[in-house]
Formats: C-alpha cells, structure tokens, sequence
C-alpha cells in the first residue's frame, strides 16, 4: 500500500517530496493504527490542508478495501474447505512475502540511509542502527516499540 501511495502523492502528482513522504512513513509506523491509514490521513491533510481532506483520504483507503473484504468473507465461508481455495492461499503467500519486502526496499532510500558519495558519516551510521536494531528485535526479542524509542534518542544525538 505504502508503494502505491507514493508513487500517487510524490511521483504522479507531486504533494510530496521523497523525504516528506519518508517522514510520514516514520510517523505512521509509531502512531496507532494501520500505517496506510495513517499515511493517507496525513497526506490528504498535507496535500489540502484541510480536515476534510484527511477524511476524503482516509475514506478512500479504507472503504475499498471494506466492501472487498464483506464480498471475499462471504464467498470463503461457503467455500472455506475447498482445496482449491485452500491452494490458491498457500500461492498468494509468496507474493505477500514479496510485496512486504519491496515496501523494505522502497524505504531504503538516500534520505533514510544517507550515500556515500554525500555523507560517509551519515551513511555507516544509518547502516549500523539498521543492523543493531534488527538484530536486537529478531535475535534478542527486544520490544520494537523500545526500539523505535532508542533509535530515535540515537539518531537525534548522533545526526
């Protein structure tokens, strides 16, 4: 969702710079909710400045994928044992795996990671809060909300 909303707010229509965009992200991943959800509020509030803009977005996300869902509901619980509905779910695994990973892949960009032609400083210590903290949520289990907490004390020292 996260790639389909840029490509709509920064690359089609230009309300957003990359790093603004980069920014939102950021704050919907630390807000309650879903962050497509919260993206889209604050771009239609961003891109209108107004509430109603924020609703507008925000309906537009949701009310989709709402009349989506009611439909698929009711056709899987008349068809929940069926092997061929049950395949068809083992196959989509794979493309959500892809899907989650190109939205990794969409956040590693100069404005989170810095370069090294620009700033090598900047650059290896993006890395090294990128490795520490996937390390410590995957290996260590750490809280990601404890993570998020100290990577944000980190990077506000540290750049």
């Amino acid at each position: 969702m996260l790639s389909l909303i840029q490509g709509e707010v920064v690359m089609r229509y230009g309300w957003l710079s990359t790093k603004e965009f980069t920014d939102i992200v950021a704050i919907s991943q630390t807000t309650p909710g879903p962050i497509g959800i919260n993206a889209a509020t604050y771009v239609g509030y961003t891109a209108t400045k107004s509430i109603w803009g924020a609703v507008t977005a925000t309906g537009a996300v949701i009310l989709p994928s709402f009349i989506l869902m009611l439909w698929i509901s009711k056709f899987l619980i008349r068809h929940r044992n069926n092997p061929v509905i049950e395949s068809i779910f083992k196959g989509l695994r794979p493309a959500v795996v892809g899907l989650i990973a190109s939205a990794a892949l969409m956040l590693m960009n100069t404005e989170n990671f810095s370069s090294p032609q620009t700033d090598m400083y900047s650059f290896i210590l993006s890395i090294l809060f990128f490795v520490a903290a996937f390390v410590a949520t995957k290996v260590y289990k750490v809280n990601p909300i404890y993570m998020i907490l100290i990577c944000g004390a980190a990077g506000y020292f540290c750049f």
